[in-house]
């Protein structure tokens, strides 16, 4: 993958629990535009709830990137890690196998790791360790708040900010899809800083769990990212040893230091 498909694939994985919400603060409840955006705004509260709980969180990860206009998509499938403990985080994602439009599935391991200072990914095909750092080592962040540090494309802490970037409106579903799920849809205004990135974001947030359970996203460009959470254990213990690495024998290493701010 290209750096720009490797940093929107990172933004998409780390969506997981970004949103921030206080609640209904609409002044026109009885409008049918304050009763959407009050939907909308208790949504973003129960996803608060849960994700300010939020201890340690395990799922089987599918992720499809589609390029309709090259009439091509890529599939991975593997598993998701995440915990905080004392005021740390870790997260790692390993992906184990790859399936290329209508080619046999194959094998192909990738494994994304971030310890609050360091982002490493590790590439079993070419052999290829990358290691970029994100942050100082006395100012380490939580791997959810990694998107909107680094990548500001759709990492916000408050949800006004997340209002003044896009338009946001809970989609009415029908059958049993209505009854598990809630769903969002994100689209940037015209003004905001988002345009050029993507033309609309959905996700659909598990009723049950209060967490999302799937991601869609079309790019600017028609590429079209798929991301679904399968099987999710949330706040189960998980080993700290799951995120500790070793780099291969025989593999290269690079390491991209942290861009130091100017002045």
């Amino acid at each position: 993958m290209d750096i720009v498909i490797i940093k929107r694939t990172l933004i998409l994985l780390l969506m997981v629990g970004i949103c921030w919400a206080w609640g209904c603060m609409t002044s026109s409840a009885g409008s049918q535009v304050g009763k959407e955006t009050c939907a909308v705004d208790m949504v973003l509260k129960q996803l608060n709830q849960k994700t300010t709980a939020l201890k340690s969180y395990q799922s089987q990860i599918e992720y499809l990137f589609s390029q309709p206009l090259l009439n091509s998509q890529t599939l991975r499938q593997g598993v998701l890690y995440y915990q905080r403990d004392g005021g740390k985080s870790a997260l790692r994602i390993n992906f184990r196998n790859l399936k290329q439009d209508d080619e046999e599935e194959q094998e192909y391991i990738e494994h994304y790791i971030f310890d609050g200072v360091w982002l490493t990914h590790i590439d079993y095909q070419i052999k290829q360790v990358k290691r970029h750092q994100l942050a100082e080592p006395k100012e380490p962040v939580d791997a959810f708040e990694l998107a909107s540090k680094n990548f500001p494309i759709i990492g916000f802490s408050k949800v006004e900010e997340l209002k003044m970037g896009f338009e946001i409106k809970l989609v009415e579903r029908q059958g049993s899809e209505a009854k598990d799920f809630a769903q969002l849809h994100l689209k940037p205004k015209p003004d905001s800083i988002y345009k050029d990135d993507y033309t609309f974001i959905d996700f659909w947030i598990d009723k049950e769990l209060g967490l999302p359970a799937k991601i869609v996203a079309v790019s600017t460009a028609e590429d079209i990212y798929h991301i679904k959470f399968l099987e999710p254990q949330v706040n189960k213990s998980i080993h700290r040893n799951v995120f500790d690495f070793e780099v291969p024998k025989g593999f290269g290493v690079e390491v991209i230091p942290l861009k130091k701010k100017a002045g």
